[in-house]
């Protein structure tokens, strides 16, 4: 009976132990609005969820919320401020006029790929020109995509003029005003709502880049592509300071040790192999594809990219922002960063 006894205590001594164990862990919700099966979800957030896990010593657990579960898209940001959600990682285009400054970086040519449109956007932030749009929570990492195109279902767009009548979804408001000036309509939606659209018709087409064709399977739906840079969305991993706040001063620097610059350019490199594998999918399934070289001096192109990037900026000078010296900043960190690109 005895031993009986020692047995079920020690029993008891061990499941009371795992239970203080898991009790003492600290578990982070993430919001974001990629599918669960997608890319980015696997190969960055929960790579980055996995990293603060281990570097943490099972201390630090994320409990992640992707497809829009935990917020919508367009109110992932402020669930991540208001403390919904403790980490929000989603586009700051999202949430209109909010991050004007930030958003110099969509524009045409200032980035040639997704790790170094990373690079130069969480350089800006480093060096303090965005501190302003952020004071409301505690950036993790910024990233963006690739440059995002013109995929449309049975319009083979080769000129601008081509794009006229068409019903297309923009990404941005700099973009979209760019598609009016050739005649198209744009239409804004989030992109977890894109696949629908098309398939009842509300859209014609769509500026995306090839990682979200493939991350929202609208390679199934389209059939002609042209590669011409309308912009690089951006984004934001960013968490509550309040949560921060909370955390341990261990914990505080195991999510410093994950944050900036690396995973920045770890989002980068994730973003341009699903690029490459968007487009491959593409040449595979047969599609048309146009690539527009040097889109910024193309006689047909250049006129309403450059329009598009002078009206940007001068909206911004209007409002009192500092938006061309931020695109200078920017331009300057694209060059500084082109080593981290030829390193993808």
């Amino acid at each position: 009976m005895k031993t009986k006894v020692t047995a079920c205590l020690l029993a008891a001594t061990i499941a009371g132990l795992a239970t203080a164990s898991a009790q003492a862990a600290t578990t982070l919700r993430m919001a974001h609005f990629w599918p669960g099966a997608s890319g980015i979800n696997q190969d960055l957030f929960e790579a980055w969820a996995k990293a603060v896990e281990e570097d943490s010593d099972g201390d630090l657990r994320v409990e992640m919320y992707p497809s829009g579960t935990l917020a919508k898209p367009d109110a992932i940001y402020e669930a991540a401020a208001n403390g919904i959600a403790d980490i929000g990682a989603t586009a700051q285009g999202y949430t209109a006029g909010r991050f004007p400054l930030s958003q110099v970086v969509e524009l045409p040519g200032v980035a040639d790929n997704a790790t170094q449109g990373a690079c130069v956007l969480q350089t800006l932030y480093d060096e303090g020109h965005l501190d302003s749009e952020y004071e409301d929570t505690r950036p993790l990492f910024m990233f963006t995509t690739g440059p995002g195109g013109i995929h449309t279902i049975d319009t083979d767009v080769q000129v601008p003029s081509d794009l006229d009548g068409l019903r297309i979804r923009r990404p941005t408001a700099v973009a979209g005003e760019m598609l009016e000036n050739m005649g198209a309509t744009p239409v804004g939606m989030p992109a977890p709502d894109i696949y629908t659209a098309m398939q009842r018709g509300v859209i014609d087409g769509l500026s995306f880049p090839w990682e979200g064709l493939k991350g929202f399977r609208i390679n199934e739906l389209v059939n002609y592509h042209t590669e011409v840079p309308f912009y690089t969305l951006i984004f934001v991993a960013t968490m509550n300071q309040s949560t921060y706040d909370r955390l341990s001063p261990e914990q505080q620097a195991v999510i410093d040790e994950n944050s900036g610059m690396q995973w920045a350019e770890n989002a980068g490199a994730v973003f341009d192999r699903l690029d490459r594998e968007g487009k491959q999918e593409a040449i595979e399934a047969g599609h048309t594809i146009r690539e527009i070289d040097d889109p910024l001096n193309d006689p047909d192109w250049q006129k309403p990219l450059k329009d598009g990037i002078d009206g940007y900026l001068a909206n911004l000078e209007e409002r009192g922002l500092p938006g061309r010296e931020v695109y200078e900043a920017a331009l300057a960190a694209r060059d500084s960063c082109a080593g981290a690109a030829s390193q993808e």
